[in-house]
Order: structure tokens, then C-alpha cells, then sequence
């Protein structure tokens, strides 16, 4: 008699189910802001200014949705790693939340107010660059740890995920959402975190 078919159980299947959703669950803060910023404007102007300010406030809960996916992605890494990540990307949901309150925010509305860029915009927008690059190192610094953790825990299969995630945070330093570059941008750290965290997966799983 032919053998009868083998059943995974309903746990395991489950289990499956919970960890493509959680992989998922990753991507989800960059492809929101990849979405979001093919409909950032290009410019503040007197024109741009009233979309310029609600989509930053639209924003202001989105972007340390990034650093959620950081912490989780390092739930697993030695203590040695873990730490100065989470503080890393703590730093990063601080201080570029500054930058979208200070550059997005109150710029878009001081615009608005003066039906144009004058010398006030200009000296609110240094001051939200200054804070913008601050919380951008910290991303990146916190993506480099998340690397090094996947690489020590997943071997070879975490190198394509660090090849895309590593890039992808350089160019966050300077390239905010912005289409095209931060558009791609967002979009490879979502895939780049998505596959550092299947590649964690992968290694976790018995051996047969």
C-alpha cells in the first residue's frame, strides 16, 4: 500500500503562518514611507505648504514605526549588540522625529503664513537638518549592529539582507523620502529588514 501522506501538525503550520506575517510585519514601516513619499512634494513653496505641513503631521507616528522594526530585529542579539541598538534606534525615533516636527511641521506652517520662503524658513530648517542628521546616524548605526547580530547568528544567509539594509541607511543621511532616492531608499530597508529577519528564522530552525 502506497504510504499515506505526511500531516505537518497544526501547530507548525501556524507557527509558519505567525512567522511570514512577522516578516511582513518588518517591512511594513519602510514600504508606508516609500508609499508616502511619492507624494511628498519636491519643494516648499506658498503652494506646497498646506500638503507639506499634513503630510508631516500625517507622518509623525510613521517614521519611529522604523525603529520599532530596529528593536525587534535585535530582540535576539547578544546583549553586547542589542543594547547600543536599541539606544541607537532610539536615538533615531527622537531625533528625526525632530526633524519631521521642526523641517515638516512648523516649516511647512511658517510658509504658509508668509506666503513664501523667507530668512525664518531658512533658520528653521538648518535647525531641523541639524536634528534630521543626528536621528539618521543613529538609524544607520542601529542598522549596522542589526548586520552584525544576523550575520553571527544566520552566516551567509543574512549577507544579502546586510547588502541591501547597509546601502539603503547611507543613503537615508541624506535623502529623507523623497522621490526617486528615498523612495528607493525606503523600499530596500523594508526588503533589507525583511530578510535579515528570515535569514534569523531560517537558523532557528531544527535541524532534521
Amino acid at each position: 500500500m502506497p504510504d499515506a501522506p505526511v500531516r505537518r501538525p497544526a501547530g507548525a503550520r501556524v507557527a509558519r503562518v505567525s512567522r511570514s506575517l512577522r516578516g511582513f510585519l518588518v517591512a511594513v514601516p519602510g514600504l508606508l514611507l516609500a508609499g508616502f513619499g511619492t507624494v511628498h512634494p519636491a519643494q516648499l513653496d506658498a503652494a506646497t505648504a498646506p500638503w507639506w505641513t499634513t503630510l508631516h503631521i500625517i507622518l509623525l507616528p510613521v517614521f519611529p514605526l522604523l525603529a520599532v522594526a530596529q528593536w525587534f530585529l535585535l530582540r535576539e542579539a547578544p546583549p553586547w549588540l542589542r543594547w547600543p541598538g536599541w539606544v541607537a534606534a532610539f536615538g533615531y525615533a527622537a531625533f528625526y522625529g525632530g526633524l519631521d516636527a521642526v523641517a515638516g511641521i512648523a516649516g511647512g506652517t511658517v510658509v504658509h503664513a508668509q506666503h513664501g520662503a523667507t530668512p525664518v524658513v531658512g533658520a528653521v530648517f538648518t535647525a531641523g537638518d541639524l536634528v534630521g542628521h543626528i536621528g539618521a546616524a543613529c538609524f544607520l548605526v542601529a542598522s549596522a549592529l542589526i548586520v552584525v547580530a544576523a550575520t553571527l547568528r544566520a552566516g551567509w544567509w543574512a549577507v544579502p539582507g546586510g547588502v541591501v539594509l547597509l546601502p539603503a541607511s547611507v543613503s537615508f543621511l541624506d535623502s529623507h523620502i523623497f522621490w526617486p532616492r528615498g523612495v528607493l531608499t525606503m523600499l530596500a530597508v523594508a526588503v533589507g529588514m525583511s530578510w535579515l529577519f528570515f535569514a534569523g528564522e531560517r537558523s532557528a530552525e531544527p535541524r532534521a
